[in-house]
Order: C-alpha cells, then structure tokens, then sequence
C-alpha cells in the first residue's frame, strides 16, 4: 500500500511553542493516521504570517503560497480548531477564507485543484459549538473540493463555562480517542482509494 501524505493546520489563537489544545488534538489525529499508512506534519498557522485575502499569493512576505503548497502535496488535510463563542477560530476562518481562491485552480487534468484530496476536522473547546463548527468547516472544505468521509471529525469540549482545556483534562481513550481512531481509518482508508481511483475530468 502506498504511503500518503497529510497535512495538519493548527489553528490555534496562539502562537510560538505556548502549548495548544487544537495542536494536540491534531498531533494524536496524524498518529492514528501512522497506522493505516499515512506519514504527515502539523503546521501552526498562527506561526506562518499568512496575509488575509482570497487570493492563492497576497504578496508582500504572504506565507500562504508555502502552506498551499504542502496542502496540494498531501492526501489527506487536517483542519483543528478551538471553539470561541460557538464559532471556528479566526484562524481557522482565514484559512477557509485563504482557500476560496482553489475555486478558481485546476489541477493538470483541468479538475479542480482538491480534488482526490480527503478532509477531517479536529475541535476543541470549553463551550457548546462543536457540532456547529464542524458543520461550518466541513460545507466550506466540501465546497472547494475535498471529500469528506464518514465520521470524519473528532472533538472534546469541557463543561459549560469550566476551566480545563482539552490538554490538561488527561487521556480520553473512549470518547475522543476512539472518534480519533474512526477518522483516521476512514480518512485513510478513502484516500488510499481515491489514490488508486482518481475522481475524473469533467
């Protein structure tokens, strides 16, 4: 079976080595992902200067057109984000925002350019909004172009109005972690076959 690649984007508020919620989940999200042969990195967008705009390069330093790169190297893309006031980050936000301009880009066979390309969803949070976030993310992934699989999102939220992140509340092995290991095997598992049977041409 051939190795495929994924791509986590980190949208986490912070930035540098503060520790991330949303990083984590996205780091135990490319583990799981190792065992059904899917080999891949996490990228902190926060870290990366990426300009607003809905443009594949917004010039000027824009660090967008080095992770658009990685994006369209990779099979499978990750986006993990915390919850703030029910909705995605604005991290998170920028990047669907940044990603408009796939709608536009085609690929070598004239598809679009995210097209064979598999999406999941990582959330955490301390509120209610997981679901909705989810939703938000994966109708705006699914309308550049990636494939969704089934189950494909995995989140933990705490208690209303608690106090404990997602990385200080210690493992969760039959919650969060199994809905960890359900996306990964079928994300995996429907990028491998798109691998081997692209979508074709219109």
């Amino acid at each position: 079976m051939t190795t495929l690649r994924a791509l986590v984007l980190g949208c986490s508020l912070k930035s540098g080595s503060e520790e991330s919620s949303s990083d984590l989940l996205g780091r135990q999200i490319l583990d799981a992902l190792a065992d059904h042969d899917v080999e891949g990195e996490l990228i902190r967008v926060a870290d990366r200067n990426i300009k607003f705009g809905v443009s594949t390069d917004e010039g000027d330093g824009d660090g967008w057109p080095a992770v658009r790169e990685k994006i369209l190297a990779a099979q499978i893309l990750v986006i993990a984000t915390p919850i703030w006031l029910g909705q995605p980050s604005s991290v998170a936000k920028m990047v669907l925002e940044r990603l408009d301009a796939e709608l536009s880009e085609t690929d070598a066979r004239g598809r679009p350019s995210m097209y064979d390309k598999v999406a999941v969803v990582g959330v955490v949070g301390n509120e209610d909004g997981a679901h909705h976030v989810i939703a938000e993310v994966f109708q705006a992934l699914n309308d550049v172009g990636f494939t969704i699989p089934a189950a494909g999102s995995a989140y933990w939220v705490g208690e209303a109005l608690g106090k404990v992140d997602y990385k200080d509340a210690g493992p969760k092995p039959d919650t969060t972690g199994a809905s960890v290991k359900t996306l990964a095997a079928t994300a995996a598992h429907l990028a491998h076959a798109l691998a081997a049977t692209p979508y074709p041409a219109e």
